[in-house]
């Protein structure tokens, strides 16, 4: 998609559409039964470019993955890593970044991770950090606390580990994926604030599902005991709830209907939240067992503060929606989107500003002065959640167009797809 792509605005929007399995669920999983004992079958799972780099580097660690129809197939390793003795190159893909850091340092040897340069500018010292805290070692090859870098595997030993301050929710996660495997019990306790929460309980299912169990004293400290081994098993992965923000901020855009199916109303999902904020703005919202619906009505003005902490992934979709509702909004602890795939609290506010909405960056986030958007030629920045919100208020605001469309493939390569079934056709 070299050409900017021209976005129609649609009136009486009432539609139903599909979006495909959660990425985090999808990486947990594949990471989680490539650790496994035995065949395990992923049901639903994302296929985009992020899971695809995964699923290479963890072929190139012995596991056997095999698409079966829309499933895949997975033959783990039984915790016995592989050493390819070639470098695993992971595009922009921090998330498998940050789990493949831990569960390389489970086998034996050097082990290079490289990737975009984007990627080489997003930190990972903290997950370093606590790695040589569990009897790790790692060399940084140009820039330390940044890839490319070189783990130097000898098992994890185990022990204790305390983030003073966590910008990712992804350390939490890696160590807790690796810990059942690790020589002696892990402890991890956090002193401080953690980002996006509710992906640490997502973890937490996944590895419940595959036999491992995880201890919770409060919301800050996890204790992992080891011996534990995960089992292979049948795993159904639901809609990604992320990809739903954007169909959802479209019935709010159009003061239309959009219907998402294949999605659990109950999720733990983080990105979830965002339809408690859109009940919040004026939006009704209805579901059933694996649907959600919602209805744009006239949104609420006045001056609203959100803080995202929760969910930092949906402060473009909800910046989005702040340019057309009447009022100032102000979005707060969402600093980590700095080293997103882009920095994306500047790109929001650059775009906004392109479309005449006054936009003003905070370190940790925006303010907002809603108005009426005009059309204008967005800039993506290789970013696909700044492509997908601004594509949604093309259908509320003539004249839009965005570039480098194509970046959607990273978590969802049929978006445009299925962004043409909003003109009423089943999904």
């Amino acid at each position: 998609m070299s050409n900017p792509i021209e976005i129609r605005p649609i009136e009486n929007l009432s539609a139903a559409v599909r979006v495909p399995g959660s990425k985090s669920y999808t990486q947990r999983a594949l990471v989680i039964a490539s650790l496994a004992e035995g065949k395990s079958l992923l049901r639903n799972p994302l296929r985009s470019e992020d899971t695809d780099y995964l699923m290479e580097a963890l072929r190139l660690l012995g596991a056997e993955i095999a698409s079966v129809g829309e499933d895949l197939l997975v033959t783990g390793t039984g915790g016995k890593i592989r050493n390819p003795g070639k470098e695993m190159y992971l595009g922009n893909n921090g998330t498998a970044t940050r789990f493949l850091l831990s569960v390389v340092s489970l086998g034996s040897g050097d082990y290079r991770i490289t990737g975009s340069p984007r990627l080489g500018e997003r930190p990972v010292s903290p997950l370093l950090n606590a790695l040589r805290d569990l009897g790790g070692s790692s060399t940084c090859v140009a820039k330390e606390g940044y890839l490319p870098l070189v783990i130097h595997a000898c098992g994890i030993r185990g022990g204790r580990v305390t983030f003073a301050q966590v910008e990712s929710s992804q350390y939490i996660s890696s160590l807790l994926i690796c810990a059942p495997l690790a020589r002696e019990d892990v402890e991890i306790s956090i002193k401080g604030s953690l980002a996006s929460r509710p992906y640490v309980a997502l973890t937490v299912e996944a590895m419940q599902h595959f036999g491992a169990s995880v201890e919770m004293e409060g919301e800050n400290r996890f204790s992992v005991k080891s011996g534990q081994r995960y089992r292979a098993t049948e795993y159904s992965i639901e809609g990604d709830a992320s990809s739903a923000s954007y169909f959802f901020l479209a019935a709010a855009l159009c003061r239309g209907t959009v219907r998402v199916l294949n999605l659990n109303s109950a999720t733990l999902q983080g990105d979830g939240g965002l339809l408690r904020i859109l009940e919040k703005l004026g939006c009704s919202v209805s579901s059933g067992g694996s649907w959600v619906e919602v209805t744009g009505k006239e949104l609420i003005g006045g001056d609203l503060v959100f803080d995202m902490g929760e969910m930092p992934d949906m402060v473009p979709t909800l910046a989005v929606l702040s340019a057309v509702r009447q009022g100032r909004t102000v979005i707060r602890n969402a600093a980590h989107l700095r080293i997103k795939e882009s920095d994306r609290l500047q790109a929001t506010a650059r775009e906004l500003a392109r479309t005449g909405i006054l936009a003003e960056e905070r370190e940790d986030g925006l303010v907002i002065t809603g108005g009426r958007p005009r059309g204008a030629e967005i800039e993506t920045y290789d970013d696909h959640r700044i492509a997908m919100s601004f594509a949604m208020l093309g259908l509320a605001v003539p004249g839009m167009r965005i570039r480098g469309g194509s970046c959607v493939r990273k978590s969802f390569p049929g978006f445009w797809d299925e962004m043409e079934k909003l003109d009423g056709k089943d999904p």
